[in-house]
């Protein structure tokens, strides 16, 4: 709003308008952020009615309305882009998020998100995944153990990685190979997880197998809607996708006069 507040509402909108509006969506979305966007309003008019109309995660097609709301106008207008840009940002990670759920649909693969998220949003984005039926990976630095390329260059070695880390008492180690000979040693140092990065569904398939299922394994790295099924039909336990955060388009969602 900035120090002088939002100077058009309040020059043109007399202070005791009413407004209903509804908002709706222009494209099929996977919705989420509707609570977000009910607290915006409520914060500069707490007096207002607001009724969702659908749930959070639901699958709508274009045309829906999401949500009524009717109270001050200046307030609700004032409210409205901070409101639309959340819904708009997080319903378009959690739709981007359902096309890659539906993708390895039957498969036995878990979607998972990664820690590519916009600053200061993460716990946000990582909602919408959810939303949009991924299960979350680490939320922070310290809630998980990933040792990942440059941790086992500067360590000397996979094997000397793993095995710091549980000397130190770490566990549910996870640990990225992007190479087959990396997996006896990494396994042989006790890693709890192998994150195998960059590698073709053929070269999944080898590694899976030689794993033989002693620890889950996590595919990362090329991940697209062209590759995803290809890659979860290898056997893979989990797949990680940067994109579905990094890269989802905001939902086209507006708000109109009723």
């Amino acid at each position: 709003m900035g120090a002088g507040g939002d100077r058009t509402s309040a020059a043109v909108i007399p202070a005791d308008a009413i407004l209903t509006a509804v908002m709706d969506s222009r494209d099929p979305v996977t919705v989420a952020g509707l609570p977000l966007a009910a607290a915006f309003f409520r914060a500069l008019d707490q007096d207002c009615t607001i009724e969702t109309l659908v749930t959070e995660g639901e699958a709508v097609p274009a045309g829906t309305d999401l949500m009524r709301i009717r109270g001050n106008a200046r307030a609700l207008l004032t409210a409205e882009r901070s409101a639309l840009n959340t819904v708009q940002h997080l319903t378009g990670i959690a739709t981007m998020t359902r096309t890659y759920v539906d993708a390895i649909a039957g498969t036995g693969a878990i979607l998972l998100d990664t820690r590519k998220t916009l600053p200061g949003l993460r716990v946000l984005e990582k909602y919408a995944t959810r939303m949009g039926g991924a299960t979350n990976h680490r939320m922070r630095l310290d809630d998980g153990v990933m040792i990942k390329d440059n941790h086992i260059a500067v360590a000397g070695g996979v094997e000397a990685a793993v095995r710091a880390a549980k000397a130190a008492g770490l566990r549910d180690v996870v640990v990225e190979v992007d190479t087959l000979d990396q997996i006896p040693p990494a396994l042989a140092a006790g890693a709890d997880r192998l994150l195998l990065d960059n590698m073709g569904p053929a070269m999944l398939r080898e590694a899976i197998a030689r794993v033989a299922g002693r620890v889950p394994t996590e595919a990362s790295g090329g991940v697209n809607l062209s590759t995803i099924r290809a890659i979860a039909e290898t056997g893979i336990t989990y797949i990680s996708v940067g994109r579905i955060t990094q890269s989802a388009p905001a939902a086209d969602i507006g708000l109109d006069f009723a």
